[in-house]
C-alpha cells in the first residue's frame, strides 16, 4: 500500500469521525425529536447523500415522516404525507424490511428498480426514482426498532458503497439512541409532572371572589420543583392567598415544597393571627422541622365587608411582588411587607402591609418562572409582566392566567406558579 492509499484512507477516516461529531453536537443541541432529526437530515443530506428522510414509528400504530431534506442540486423526488401507514405482511420492499429489524440495507442497480408488487411497497418506491444507490437503515434501541434513515445519492455523486455500512450503522445507533432518551424525557416530564399537579390544592370557592390559578412545569427539565399556590378560608370566614417557591428544583424540592405547604396552613389556621406573625412561626418550625431550607413565600389575608371595600393583610418573605391591576388597566406592583427568605432566620425582624383593593380589580401572585429571563433585568422583566397584565384586566381569571403563561412563559426553564382574584363588582357579592 503506498503513501497515496494510506493517506486517502486517513482522510476518509477523519471525514467520517467529523460527521459524526457534527451529530453528536446536532442532537445534544436539543431534547424534541423532531428538531434533533431535522438537524441530523440537514448534514447527512449535505455530507453522505443528495437527500435524506427519517421515519419513526408512533405510539398511534403508524409511521410519522418527521423530516425529509435534500441538497439544493440534488432532485426532487416525490414527498409523502406527515403520517404513514405500517406496512401490511405482504410488503417486503427495503423500508418495510428495515422497520421490521432488516439492515443497514445498501441498494444500488437492480435493487432501485425493484419497486415490489405490494401498493404499499411502490409507493415507497417512488422517493428512490433517479437515484444511483441508497441506504436504509433502522434506528434501534435496546433491540427494538423505532423507526428508519433513507439517504439517497442521484447524479455525479459517487455511489454508495459497502464500505459506508458501518458509518451508517453507528449513525443510525446514535439516532435510536437521541430517540429514546427523548421518549423517556418526557414520559419523566409526564410523571414529574402529574406528581407536582397532585401536590397543589383545590381553590375555595369565596363569596364574591373569583379565582383561578396555573402550575406550568419546566418545559426543559423532567425535575419536578417547589413551586407552589394555594388559598383556603380561615375559621374567621377570610381568605387566605399563597404563593412561594423552594429552593432547588428536584423530587427534594418538591417534598419540602408540600410539607411546608401543610404546616403553613396549620399555624394559618391555629393561629389567626397578622401575616408577619405567621411567617415567623414558619420561620421557628422550619429551622426545627426542616433545617437548611429555605423558600420564598407571600402569605395574604383578603377581608372587608360584604360587597366590599376589601383589603388586602400582606407579607412578603423574599419573594417577587404582587401585582395589582385595575378594571381600567391601570398597574402597580404592591412592594410593602417585604422582609428575608423563609429558613434563613429566626431572629430577624418581619413586617406586613395592608392595601386597598378595588372593585374588579385583578390581584396576581407569581413565580420567578412566569418572568425572569436570561441576560434581562429583573425591572425588564418586571415591566413586561405590567404590560401583558393591564392588556387582560377585564379578562377572566382563567383566561387572565392562561394569557399570561402562554404569553410570557411558552418555553420557560422554570416551573410556573401564578394565582388570580378578581374582585366583584362594588356592592355585589
Amino acid at each position: 500500500m503506498d503513501d497515496y492509499d494510506v493517506d486517502a484512507i486517513l482522510q476518509q477516516a477523519l471525514d467520517r469521525l467529523t460527521v459524526l461529531a457534527d451529530i453528536n453536537a446536532a442532537l445534544a443541541g436539543t431534547v424534541e425529536v423532531a428538531e434533533g432529526m431535522r438537524r441530523v437530515a440537514r448534514i447527512v443530506a449535505r455530507r453522505l447523500g443528495d437527500w435524506c428522510a427519517v421515519d419513526l414509528l408512533s405510539d398511534q400504530g403508524r409511521i410519522e415522516r418527521v423530516c425529509v431534506t435534500r441538497t439544493q442540486a440534488g432532485p426532487q423526488p416525490q414527498e409523502e404525507l406527515a403520517f404513514l401507514s405500517l406496512p401490511p405482511e405482504t410488503a417486503t420492499g427495503p423500508l418495510a424490511r428495515v422497520l421490521r429489524g432488516a439492515g443497514p440495507l445498501l441498494l444500488t442497480g437492480a435493487d432501485l428498480r425493484a419497486g415490489g408488487r405490494d401498493p404499499w411497497d411502490v409507493g415507497q418506491a417512488r422517493h428512490l426514482e433517479g437515484a444511483t444507490s441508497a441506504v436504509i437503515a433502522p434506528l434501534r434501541a435496546r433491540r427494538e426498532v423505532l423507526g428508519a434513515l433513507t439517504v439517497r445519492r442521484a447524479g455525479d455523486h459517487p455511489p454508495l458503497t459497502e464500505q459506508d455500512l458501518p458509518l451508517f450503522d453507528d449513525l443510525v445507533h446514535r439516532l435510536g439512541l437521541a430517540v429514546e432518551n427523548a421518549h423517556l424525557l418526557h414520559e419523566t416530564q409526564r410523571i414529574a409532572e402529574r406528581l407536582q399537579r397532585s401536590l397543589l390544592p383545590e381553590l375555595p370557592r369565596a363569596d364574591g371572589l373569583n379565582m383561578a390559578a396555573r402550575y406550568a412545569p419546566s418545559q426543559t427539565t423532567a425535575e419536578v420543583g417547589g413551586d407552589w399556590y394555594d388559598s383556603f378560608l380561615l375559621p374567621t370566614g377570610h381568605t387566605t392567598l399563597i404563593i412561594g417557591d423552594v429552593t432547588g428544583h428536584d423530587l427534594k424540592a418538591a417534598v419540602t415544597m408540600s410539607q411546608l405547604r401543610n404546616m403553613l396552613r396549620g399555624i394559618a389556621c391555629d393561629r389567626q393571627e397578622p401575616p408577619e406573625k405567621i411567617l415567623h412561626r414558619m420561620d421557628v418550625a422550619q429551622h426545627s422541622l426542616y433545617p437548611g431550607t429555605t423558600a420564598t413565600c407571600i402569605y395574604a389575608i383578603i377581608h372587608g365587608p360584604e360587597g366590599g371595600p376589601w383589603k388586602l393583610d400582606y407579607a412578603v418573605a423574599g419573594h417577587l411582588p404582587p401585582l395589582l391591576v385595575t378594571h381600567d388597566g391601570d398597574t402597580h406592583y404592591l412592594d410593602g411587607g417585604r422582609s428575608h427568605l423563609l429558613g434563613v432566620s429566626t431572629d430577624l425582624p418581619r413586617t406586613s402591609a395592608t392595601e386597598s383593593l378595588p372593585a374588579q380589580s385583578t390581584l396576581l401572585l407569581y413565580t420567578d418562572g412566569l418572568i425572569e429571563r436570561r441576560h434581562e433585568s429583573l425591572d425588564h422583566s418586571l415591566t413586561r409582566l405590567r404590560q401583558h397584565a393591564a392588556a387582560l384586566a377585564r379578562e377572566t381569571p382563567d383566561t387572565f392566567c392562561d394569557e399570561l403563561v402562554t404569553g410570557l412563559a411558552p418555553d420557560s426553564t422554570d416551573d410556573v406558579a401564578l394565582l388570580a382574584l378578581r374582585l366583584p363588582p362594588p356592592g355585589r357579592l
